[in-house]
């Protein structure tokens, strides 16, 4: 593909989720290495700061108040309410990424993922499900991270078939048994649909022309 016709592609938003354990975020991060320019949606939340997390980094990290306005006055993509706090993607940072021709990276559950399919942004979206390869190695990826308290790696995995249970409505479904396979499977699915016809509106242009030619050749 020419520099031209890169630079008039329209990005992707690429979703991908996961019930908590399955590998999403660690794939996230080498999807982002593979490509320096895949842009991360930093998401909106209300939740607490942990340590080493930075305002605009990790989250953006805003009041109930706050929040709340940003959906109200519809500068939130999506949104949820996960164990006790809120989530989001602010709209205007996407819309400008894929408008220049970036794609966009969300890491979030089904809830975002089906607000954001069915948004006016949908046609542009590419969405992907990691599923475990069994209910007893997600609860051992859990509880290896040592993020969480028993408590909430318990109400996580009570979550996890509620997560599972929507891996119908996504584009692709990839069983994350091997970081390194899932990684490359993900790799060639983004790269063909990046070849998508409505990813290239510069195909429009192309084929005007090939009309013009063909008019003034006959």
């Amino acid at each position: 593909m020419s520099s031209a016709q890169e630079q008039d592609r329209r990005g992707l938003l690429i979703i991908l989720s996961s019930p908590s354990g399955a590998g999403k975020s660690t794939l996230a991060t080498r999807l982002r290495q593979w490509d320096t320019d895949l842009s991360f949606s930093v998401s909106a939340t209300t939740r607490p700061m942990r340590d080493g997390e930075a305002d605009g980094v990790d989250y953006h990290f805003m009041a109930e108040k706050a929040f709340k306005d940003h959906v109200a006055d519809d500068q939130m993509l999506e949104h949820a309410h996960v164990f006790g706090n809120f989530y989001g993607s602010p709209r205007a940072p996407v819309e400008a990424a894929i408008n220049a021709g970036r794609d966009v990276l969300f890491d979030i559950d089904w809830q975002g993922a089906q607000q954001i399919t069915n948004s006016a942004l949908g046609a542009h979206t590419l969405s992907i499900f990691l599923l475990p390869p069994s209910i007893a190695e997600l609860r051992t990826r859990l509880e290896k991270r040592n993020l969480d308290s028993p408590d909430v790696i318990a109400r996580r995995m009570e979550k996890s078939w509620d997560e599972i249970s929507h891996w119908g409505g996504y584009d692709y479904v990839l069983v994350n048994d091997d970081l390194d396979q899932t990684e490359a499977q993900l790799k060639t699915i983004i790269e063909a649909t990046r070849l998508r016809r409505l990813q290239q509106p510069w195909l429009n242009d192309h084929v005007r022309g090939l009309q013009s030619e063909f008019e003034e050749t006959s």
